[in-house]
């Protein structure tokens, strides 16, 4: 029998089977994340001819109406009761939302408007928030064992690396032995596989994953529970630190088709680096895990920052006809991001027990969609950054003449700034109080409560 850190039995129990199916959704969510950040920008600011600042402000205003929407959801899904469970209804009412969104953004009319992106975007984000916060919060509930968490937020990271991957495959191949590539062709190919994926992944994640059906719900008032989840210190230092590093994150991957296109000189070659990105980031995910297992998920995390943040600058090296140069940067950045996903997200189950001890009742949603409205806010705000940051240096997505004074803008912005926020990231999780250990503490008083409590009991 396997021990936690303070001796006692673990916890663990879930089967290999219902860790594989669980995590099955998230690869159809991040194989459309990455063209939506990537080449949905260019592609409505170039192709379609939608003017820079418009784009940039569409996509800012979608997300901070999700600042309003998020929490309602997470707040519904920790209330609802059915047969079905309080998660799996709402993922399965989520689908189709998101798979017509998908299509509609992906696979746009000529002549598509500013206010048809607007109108698509923002019933996409919806979609995205009926299916990922209940999605999400369901993992915090699958197990409550401290390093079974990493193995459940671990494959459903590496089931969204590989949806990731195989939407630089796709394009990959096709423009390999096709020679079919391109901007427009990349988000046609991925919409469509998106489209058929999504609902059929969220279909075998609902009908073979068991949902937990005993849970204590509206103990506290809403106002009076924001305010405990705002007394927890730990989840306070966790959302902090992911809001840094995912603005970091979103300036890179917002930037990243600019600076390969006009930096670089290659228009269509990009796909080839993304793929190596991800190869990378899903050798690494197994490895951080691990590493969290030794040295503590919060020092892991921090090494995962810091690796990147003395990568990055080394973009500013690049020029024109240095685009295979760019593969050994892509690569360890690659991996370095493995431990972005898997690391903090167990960690956020980890305080919401936590909240569990200290409000008495089970929200895992509503804090979900807390991470969820700085998820977004973060990245949206990260896209603001990087579309107004070109526009401000005088940037024009339109041409391929940009001057020296232009390019070097937007070489810093890709190279130098997302550095200083993954070292922030890293400074603010410094002292972060919530380890093995003290779980462990956790665990045990929100247990003797649950054994006290019949309708709390596991």
């Amino acid at each position: 029998m396997t021990k936690t850190a303070d001796g006692a039995p673990s916890t663990r129990v879930l089967s290999r089977r219902s860790i594989f199916f669980y995590g099955l959704t998230d690869l159809p969510m991040m194989m459309a994340l990455i063209p939506m950040s990537v080449f949905l920008p260019p592609y409505y600011t170039g192709i379609a001819g939608l003017d820079l600042a418009m784009v940039a402000n569409v996509l800012l205003i979608t997300r901070l109406i999700d600042l309003f929407i998020d929490p309602v959801i997470g707040r519904l899904s920790d209330m609802s009761r059915s047969r079905w469970g309080r998660r799996r209804p709402w993922m399965l009412a989520s689908a189709p939302v998101m798979t017509l969104s998908f299509y509609m953004l992906f696979l746009p009319p000529p002549g598509a408007t500013i206010w048809y992106l607007a109108f698509w975007i923002q019933m996409m984000w919806i979609g995205w928030s009926m299916l990922k916060i209940p999605y999400y919060a369901w993992a915090a509930e699958l197990t409550p064992d401290f390093h079974e968490r990493s193995t459940v937020t671990g494959w459903r990271s590496m089931a969204g690396v590989i949806g990731q991957l195989m939407a630089q495959v796709i394009p990959v191949v096709a423009l390999f032995f096709f020679a079919y590539g391109g901007t427009k062709e990349v988000l046609n190919m991925v919409g469509i596989v998106v489209v058929v994926l999504l609902p059929l992944c969220v279909l075998l994640t609902v009908t073979q994953v068991d949902e937990r059906r005993n849970y204590v719900q509206s103990v506290v008032p809403f106002v009076a529970g924001l305010k405990l989840m705002w007394a927890n210190q730990p989840f306070r230092q966790l959302v902090a630190a992911f809001l840094l590093s995912f603005i970091a994150l979103g300036l890179v991957t917002t930037l990243f088709l600019y600076y390969v296109v006009h930096v670089t000189g290659e228009p269509k070659r990009g796909v080839y680096l993304l793929m190596l990105f991800y190869v990378f980031n899903l050798i690494a995910v197994p490895f951080w895990v691990a590493l969290s297992r030794r040295i503590g998920k919060h020092k892991a995390w921090i090494g995962s920052f810091v690796l990147i943040a003395v990568v990055e600058p080394l973009y500013m090296l690049h020029g024109q006809g240095d685009f295979w140069w760019m593969a050994p940067v892509m690569s360890i950045t690659g991996f370095a991001a493995g431990g972005f996903a898997a690391l903090p997200n167990s960690m956020k189950a980890d305080v919401i027990d936590l909240d569990a001890v200290n409000s008495g009742e089970d929200r895992a949603a509503l804090f979900v969609s807390v991470w969820s409205v700085m998820e977004k806010g973060a990245s949206s705000l990260a896209g603001y950054i990087a579309l107004m940051g070109l526009y401000f240096v005088g940037f024009d997505p339109k041409i391929t003449t940009n001057g020296p004074h232009e390019i070097e803008g937007l070489k810093m912005l890709f190279a130098l700034a997302p550095p200083l926020f993954f070292l922030a990231a890293g400074a603010v999780v410094w002292r972060y109080p919530l380890d093995e250990r003290n779980h462990a503490k956790v665990r045990a008083e929100l247990a003797e409560r649950r054994a006290a409590t019949p309708a709390l009991a596991e």
